[in-house]
């Protein structure tokens, strides 16, 4: 009855993930999210709980094949439409496209008439004459900009196509490797195919990790199954994903004393999306060098084919990035810019990470980096508060490797801010998710107490609260 019900939510989920994606209407970022999407997305959220509660009661082999099962079922049912929160897939396409021709991304933005050969229908569709008789651009995703040169109007699916990609190296050869299997003709769905490839190899990945480790396998499910890996890492085919299970590889290996192979890892992991770096702190330890040498090179090795072709053009958009988000100015930091208003908030949050990586590296066992990985990259997240939760998809596997699940406060917090565009809502939301940590964390401590008598006694583990009550 517990493997049925748990097979009955979690189809119930796969079956709501596919509805959201081709019933609701695209979320517009300039118009706001839609309704309906938002009271959809908690249903995801609330299945994905009740799942997970209902794995407690299903045990051994048949515990693994559903986290398996279920993992497979809701990452098929991501991919049943195009993207819904997000368009940065239409430019991974597009990148890949163009180095397929031999030119590189960072070479000419999307928009530039040198490359209009290569455009495809689907991502720059031909605009309309509207009744006005001036030339319009219709259609979800698809956005209207002025090509440089002529000012000519240029329809297109590609955000930003005005300015250089801000994507890494690795970023790259993965998006030219998907096109290169593809071409360009098939739409959202071969980097769907590659985010679902990416899940399910994280999920093994746990499970097997879990296993070795005398730990839990179902803790596996909070990846596997999570609405967040379903939607941002497959539906929208957020890179961030192959970030992901590249850390965590960097982290495995580690771990396993293979610090050389795991510095390269890293290296690749930080050359996909930058934000992985915040993932070297828990790995270094007393004998930091082998980590440190293997993943600077590495990271210098993937760029050295696109500096000899672009030079200083290779950090693309990425400053730019970082002013209009924000960071620059600190307006970006909804919780530090409470204390510390303007430009104090990137200083703040610069000491602030700081003091949380050298404590993490202090602290952390290489041997066993999970904890200061799971610390780390969830308080990095909560001190930036980033409007994206994809994200914190590098750090749904450390909540999965520690069973620390009062964690996953923070990407629904994260998702919180990216549907509904209100600051103050987005601030208490974080808010919540630090109370709800800093309460787990001193209940799996087992603080002091004080009873009746004034005496300080020690609260039991929650693990031996029940053992103790049997007792009496």
């Amino acid at each position: 009855m517990r493997t049925a019900l748990t097979s009955v939510l979690l189809l119930a989920s796969a079956v709501a993930t596919a509805l959201s994606i081709t019933l609701l209407p695209y979320y517009d970022t300039k118009g706001g999210p839609t309704e309906p999407l938002v009271w959809v997305t908690a249903l995801l959220w609330v299945l994905f709980a009740a799942s997970v509660l209902a794995l407690r009661g299903v045990r051994g082999r048949a515990s693994v094949v559903l986290v398996l099962v279920g993992s497979l079922a809701i990452g098929v049912a991501a991919m049943a439409g195009p993207p819904n929160t997000s368009t940065d897939s239409a430019r991974y396409a597009w990148d890949g496209i163009v180095q397929n021709a031999g030119i590189s991304p960072y070479s000419y933005v999307p928009s530039d008439p040198a490359l209009s050969e290569l455009r495809t229908d689907w991502l720059f569709p031909a605009p309309q004459t509207g009744a006005d008789g001036e030339l319009d651009c219709t259609g979800e995703r698809i956005m209207t900009v002025a090509e440089p040169g002529t000012g000519d109007v240029v329809c297109t699916a590609i955000n930003r196509a005005t300015v250089p990609t801000i994507y890494p190296p690795m970023s790259e050869i993965a998006f030219a490797a998907v096109r290169l299997f593809t071409g360009p003709s098939p739409e959202y769905w071969p980097m769907q195919l590659l985010g679902l490839l990416c899940s399910l190899g994280i999920t093994v990945i746990l499970l097997r990790a879990l296993i070795s480790r005398g730990r839990d396998p179902r803790w596996a499910a909070l990846w596997g199954w999570s609405p967040l890996v379903a939607t941002e890492g497959v539906t929208n085919s957020h890179i961030d994903i192959l970030s992901a299970l590249l850390l965590l590889v960097a982290t495995l290996l580690v771990a396993n004393g293979r610090r050389w192979l795991g510095g390269i890892a890293l290296g690749a992991s930080i050359a996909t999306k930058l934000i992985p770096v915040i993932g070297a702190p828990a790995l270094l330890g007393r004998r930091p060098w082998p980590v440190i040498a293997a993943s600077i090179g590495v990271f210098l090795l993937l760029y050295v084919p696109y500096v000899l072709s672009d030079g200083i053009q290779v950090l693309g958009y990425l400053p730019g990035y970082l002013g209009e988000e924000g960071y620059e100015t600190g307006s970006r930091f909804i919780m530090l810019s409470l204390v510390a208003p303007g430009a104090a908030s990137t200083v703040l949050a610069a000491v602030l990470i700081a003091a949380v990586g050298l404590l993490v590296w202090w602290k952390s066992d290489p041997a066993d980096p999970w904890l200061g990985q799971l610390v780390m990259i969830g308080t990095v997240l909560l001190i930036v508060t980033p409007r994206y939760p994809w994200y914190a998809l590098l750090l749904v596997p450390m909540i999965a490797m520690t069973g620390r699940w009062e964690w996953l406060a923070v990407p629904l917090a994260l998702t919180e801010r990216l549907l509904i565009p209100s600051v103050d809502l987005a601030r208490v939301a974080v808010a919540v998710a630090v109370v709800v940590i800093v309460v787990m964390s001193v209940k799996r401590a087992g603080w002091v107490i004080v009873d009746r008598a004034d005496k300080p006694k020690r609260m039991p583990e929650p693990g031996k609260q029940a053992d103790l009550a049997s007792q009496k």
